[in-house]
């Protein structure tokens, strides 16, 4: 017996792990398709890496906090299942890779031990909770956004209306007006505000909705510009509701949010939140604040005597890297993660000095950073000349010189270019010929591997994406150039225009003639993208079009960066293919799962649980049906229609109503103990009647 099946104190945590170890047994066995495993197994962070027999695992941190003891926890898993590197991504969390899929149950317990969870960090439910990293420090923010953000993580971490969803839903929180975590990118996104009501000033947030990136960026739209605080986890999970109900389910180009909403409109949508009020499990959830009100004494530790050994550069990393926080007296630190790339043994010497000098917290960073909080003005030379023995006084913090990139080729199934070989270079060029945009924090550049915009390239200043290019027989890797992307403030942004595609190889070229056209030519103090939308994008595209020229070229722009051999284009490779099993059987057992978990619930008193668990159970069931009948299962409101047109209407299934009827129950009654009870008999009988009927079909067919 495994030692995880014991060691972990919360029952809910011991079931998940015991849950996941069980389904990799019946995988491995052929007894659950690869469909139905990879669904699970993404729910659990783990994802498939290009390189066969392997995983990448995704660490969940909301908001990218850590302390002293988790990153330590975080650097022995690291060594102990990895090979020692850690990768901070664009939405504040830690990948490892190279694990074995059979190790992953006893990592995920191992992590437990310190409060971390690997828990929906992938999939199709709501993803990592982000936050601007100067939550609680800012001097511009109104009030701390991180008790709130928290609050969000927990209330929806395994909570049933978001266990299998059409897509992943993102939700992020503001600290102020300068959105510094994206709200207008995001399904969901807050940004801290107040008002003056009764002469009482009251929290709350400008709300975003519908936004996201991709190969279809959308600026998300603004539904209310004051939704107080107390109001806000009702307005998600009503969001979560009608978006599982009517979402996509079978074309994943499709079943984003931002696609829902512009199906149907943003009214509609709204329309049905307002609707589905009385189905919520609380009408209002009021989320304390007091814990982020004040910071802890520091403690008393006497500043370490030492001498800079370098004045000069010590200055310089003050000016770029150091930052005064709203608390007098107290100071960030920013940390440079090239390409968010970093190591256990670091990592480890990185924990120990938060705990005994800084409040014993970091943050991750959306730009692939770390941000240390709480210090001291006095041990600032302290802390610059031991981050430097760690090489981590890089100066450029958030500056052009920070190049955020993807993991792409390296270790992505879709990557199609080595997006981490072109930011080296261009960081590389950047440093060794323009050192003045050291502290030129008005351009970024974002790579991605792929269109899919997880470097996030849409919003760059300066972006690249993957692509290939054809000469005779042979592959170019290449990227797409975008431009004047960015973030405006109070939930607006501009998406960056694609420019014109370019062999991988001359990117370092490109940037090249894009920063001396701009030096040479900007009024003033003009920022970049004042400059690129003065003067337009045909002007950007014959200034870079004789780099897109491949008619003579040599050998070498056939490899790809940190490649010797020439380049091969390779998306999708590395998952192994299970046994494919009858998957009407497979809907049918997974709705006895989902009967049993309602109720569990019930017994727990969790009412509102049970009734979204029955109800997934009846939809599951219906499309079990449907499926085998070869009908279209779109969206879980398709479903309900399809199933009541086919069988309900033409008597072909005996139920007292329709099965209409039957499923909106859910939204027409308010939640309660009688209800939870009633709601399960009827998902019960409903799936025995189903489970007879498709029992003596085949008995038929035999």
């Amino acid at each position: 017996m495994l030692s995880f099946r014991t060691e972990i104190e919360n029952p809910l945590v011991q079931k998940d792990i015991i849950e996941l170890d069980k389904k990799i047994q019946l995988y491995q066995n052929g007894k659950i398709d690869e469909d139905g495993f990879r669904s699970l197994r993404l729910a659990r962070g783990i994802y498939g890496q290009r390189q066969e027999g392997v995983q990448m695992i995704r660490i969940k941190l909301p908001f990218g906090r850590l302390n002293s003891e988790q990153l330590h926890r975080i650097a022995d898993v690291s060594d102990e299942y990895s090979t020692g590197r850690l990768h901070i991504t664009t939405r504040q969390d830690i990948q490892i890779h190279y694990v074995s899929l059979d190790r992953t149950p006893e990592l995920w317990a191992e992590l437990e031990k310190s409060d971390i969870t690997l828990r929906e960090a992938c999939g199709n439910a709501v993803r990592n909770i982000t936050a601007s990293e100067t939550a609680g420090i800012d001097p511009d923010e109104p009030f701390d956004v991180t008790p709130y953000a928290d609050a969000v993580f927990k209330f929806f971490l395994r909570n049933p209306i978001c266990q299998e969803l059409g897509r992943k839903f993102k939700i992020s929180f503001s600290s102020s007006d300068k959105d510094s975590a994206l709200s207008f990118i995001h399904d969901v996104g807050f940004i801290a505000k107040t008002r003056l009501i009764n002469g009482q000033e009251v929290r709350g947030f400008k709300v975003m909705m519908a936004g996201g990136l991709g190969a279809q960026p959308r600026q998300a739209d603004a539904v209310f510009d004051f939704l107080e605080t107390d109001k806000i986890i009702p307005f998600i999970e009503s969001t979560l509701r009608i978006f599982d109900r009517y979402g996509e389910r079978n074309r994943r180009a499709k079943a984003r949010l931002k696609h829902l909403i512009l199906n149907i409109g943003l009214d509609k949508f709204l329309q049905y939140i307002e609707e589905e009020t009385k189905a919520l499990s609380n009408h209002t959830v009021a989320i304390s604040a007091e814990e982020s009100e004040s910071i802890e004494t520091l403690n008393e530790v006497e500043v370490p005597q030492l001498e800079v050994k370098d004045e000069f550069a010590y200055s310089s990393w003050k000016q770029s890297n150091v930052f005064e926080q709203k608390q007098p007296g107290l100071y960030a630190i920013g940390i440079k993660v090239r390409l968010g790339d970093f190591y256990t043994d670091k990592a480890r010497i990185l924990a120990d000095l938060i705990k005994e000098y800084a409040e014993d917290e970091l943050r991750l960073t959306i730009s692939q950073g770390i941000l240390i909080r709480n210090i001291r003005e006095s041990l600032l030379p302290f802390f610059y000349e031991r981050l430097s023995e760690l090489g981590f006084t890089d100066i450029g913090y958030g500056s052009a010189l920070d190049v955020t990139s993807c993991p792409g080729t390296d270790t992505c199934n879709l990557g199609i270019a080595s997006s981490t070989g072109l930011a080296r270079e261009l960081e590389k060029t950047l440093a060794d010929e323009f050192p003045m945009y050291v502290n030129n924090k008005d351009i970024s550049i974002k790579l991605s591997g792929c269109m899919n915009a997880c470097g996030q390239h849409s919003i760059a200043q300066i972006g690249f994406y993957g692509m290939s290019m054809k000469k005779g027989n042979l592959v170019i890797p290449a990227f797409q150039v975008l431009l004047g992307g960015g973030t405006l403030g109070d939930g607006n942004g501009r998406f960056a225009d694609k420019i014109i595609k370019i062999p991988s190889k001359r990117g370092p070229d490109a940037l090249r003639l894009l920063v001396f056209d701009y030096e040479d030519n900007k009024l003033n103090d003009q920022s970049f993208n004042d400059y690129y939308l003065d003067i337009g994008k045909e002007h950007f595209y014959q200034l870079l079009k004789p780099l897109a020229d491949i008619s003579e070229v040599n050998k070498d722009i056939f490899i790809d960066w940190g490649h010797n051999e020439n380049y091969i284009k390779a998306i999708g490779v590395g998952e192994c293919a299970g046994v494919v099993i009858d998957l009407v059987s497979t809907l049918l057992f997974e709705t006895e799962e989902k009967l049993e978990n309602a109720k569990l619930s019930l017994e727990a008193g969790k009412w509102a649980d049970s009734i979204y668990q029955s109800y997934t159970g009846i939809i599951n069931t219906a499309k079990a049906v449907l499926i085998g009948e070869n009908v279209k299962t779109n969206t879980q409101a398709g479903i309900v229609k399809d199933f009541d047109h086919y069988f309900t209407s033409n008597g072909l299934i005996q139920m007292d109503g329709t099965l209409s009827e039957l499923v909106y129950e859910i939204k027409n009654t308010e939640a309660s103990a009688d209800f939870a009870k009633e709601y399960l008999d009827k998902a019960q009988h409903f799936y025995k009647l189903i489970d007879a009927l498709r029992t003596n079909a085949l008995k038929d067919e035999s």
